[in-house]
């Protein structure tokens, strides 16, 4: 029994450690992405809605949006190449 409960232990530790190191990278790079904008001079607008958070950021040459909701983050990026 205590050999049982050991591994659940072990187990659940294991599962926190890496369930951690994952979140951490998303929230990393959105990070990283929403400070090179802030350094490009770039217009941040921030909308939360409940659980779920939108982030647009806009250059003359750059449009980033970052969504994330129930734990999942999707980015966005527009280059504008038009040298119109």
């Amino acid at each position: 029994m205590r050999k049982l409960a050991l591994l659940v232990i072990t187990a659940l530790l294991f599962a926190t450690a890496f369930m951690s190191c994952r979140d951490t990278k998303e929230t990393s790079e959105t990070e990283e992405l929403i400070e090179e904008m802030r350094e490009e001079g770039a217009e941040v607008e921030v909308k939360t809605d409940g659980d779920e958070k939108k982030i647009k950021m806009e250059t003359e040459e750059k449009e980033v949006k970052i969504k994330t909701e129930e734990g999942e983050t999707k980015i966005k990026v527009d280059n504008d190449d038009d040298n119109s």
